[in-house]
């Protein structure tokens, strides 16, 4: 049960209604994360699913039904036709996505394009830990088209130190095994990228070379899923340090500076995007928009599961019983939690609102702002940290500038 007192914005405090009767409305939901699978092989020890406060996971069943599945693209198809919206992403997530198994991810696979692909252009993707993908995994991903990302930390070391198997031995061969699989398809198109969670006590340069060692096309690093009632580690102590910026920029300067594209890093393309007066395309810098729903295995629809870091019920989203899916999804974007991430500027708190960077910044990641007592609306937990990376990144990036405009 959601416990209200925990989080009284935007639960309490933001006035959906007098936003409707100024004219405001929401963006229609343009990217769905199908929840196929609620369970996991690993047990990585910062997992905002299954090792945090928000424990839901335990009541899901294990698998999504083909039932439940095609209820869900039938409630899509009707979201898009409805807002008449030319493009939608569905990622197959979890849990660990590929338990799912071959029929059943095939199934998915395939009846999200037949179901889908007359209504608007589909992109389908999967973020897996990339232990159990083998050839049969990659015909279907070729068949269907579907672009696979996998999460891993760095090289063998980094890497086991958090993700760890079930036995509590280390999950980085597998993972390499299953990504050298994937680089080596004939098809270099399914390859989409790899997900890595910064920890601090690793080198970053060596960090960032061995995820290159696998050529992927795309890097996103992601700070690790804390708040201000659970600090990060490097902040407990001192929440004004920078240590996940003195992380990055090294990173950066490396990545910025090299002769040739080594690959493309989300968080620095997304920086550099804002400053150039562009919006980024995730989660962690600008004010762009989030258009994001969150389907669970039983099919109830919630926010963005990154949300489950913070307290238990954040995620929840109140629909009326017996609504279809199409209906909920609908009704879902006057929900408080959606419309906070969709109105800008407006869902920033005082500090944020005064801070020179906050166009571009915007408040970083919504999940790292939770605090017990005033909940969303504060700065990100790392608040220090981007200040340091956008102004070293403003730096770099002036200067360039410079050159080129005095020649």
């Amino acid at each position: 049960m959601t416990d209200l007192t925990l989080s009284p914005w935007p639960s309490v405090g933001l006035d959906v209604d007098a936003l409707r009767s100024s004219g405001w409305r929401p963006y229609p939901f343009n990217e769905f994360v199908i929840k196929i699978h609620s369970r996991c092989n690993l047990a990585c020890d910062y997992c905002y699913m299954y090792e945090m406060v928000d424990q839901s996971w335990r009541d899901q069943p294990m698998v999504m039904t083909e039932e439940i599945f095609a209820d869900t693209c039938r409630g899509i198809a009707d979201h898009v036709s409805r807002f008449e919206i030319p493009a939608v992403s569905l990622v197959f997530h979890g849990g660990e996505p590929l338990l799912a198994g071959h029929s059943r991810f095939e199934f998915f696979a395939r009846h999200a394009r037949e179901q889908l692909g007359s209504r608007a252009e589909v992109r389908l993707g999967v973020q897996t830990n990339g232990v159990l993908i083998d050839e049969e995994f990659l015909r279907i991903c070729d068949q269907w088209d579907v672009v696979v990302g996998v999460s891993i930390d760095g090289g063998r070391d980094a890497h086991d130190r958090h993700r760890k198997s079930r036995r509590g031995d280390g999950s980085y061969d597998d993972v390499a095994r299953g990504l050298t699989q994937l680089r080596e398809h004939r098809n270099n198109k399914l390859f989409g990228g790899l997900l890595c969670t910064i920890d601090i006590a690793n080198d970053p340069i060596h960090t960032y070379e061995e995820l290159l060692a696998f050529g992927p096309p795309g890097v996103d690093f992601l700070l690790p899923h804390s708040n201000w009632q659970s600090p990060p580690p490097g902040k407990i102590e001192d929440q004004a340090a920078a240590p996940y910026a003195e992380w990055l920029i090294p990173i950066f300067d490396h990545w910025y500076g090299a002769p040739e594209l080594d690959t493309q890093i989300r968080l620095f393309d997304d920086i550099i995007r804002v400053l150039l007066g562009g919006q980024g395309r995730g989660i962690s810098v600008g004010l762009a928009p989030i258009r994001v729903a969150i389907i669970e295995t039983d099919g109830t629809l919630e926010q963005v599961d990154s949300l489950k870091s913070t307290y238990s019920g954040a995620t929840r989203i109140v629909t009326i019983a017996d609504m279809g899916m199409g209906d909920r999804l609908n009704h879902a974007l006057w929900d408080p939690g959606i419309v906070a991430r969709q109105i800008g500027s407006a869902a920033l708190s005082d500090t944020c609102m005064s801070c020179s960077l906050r166009d571009i910044c915007g408040g970083g990641d919504y999940v790292h702002r939770y605090r017990a007592g005033t909940g969303f609306r504060n700065p990100s937990v790392y608040c220090s940290d981007l200040a340091a990376l956008i102004r070293h990144i403003k730096v770099r990036l002036e200067d360039d500038l410079d050159k080129v405009t005095t020649k």
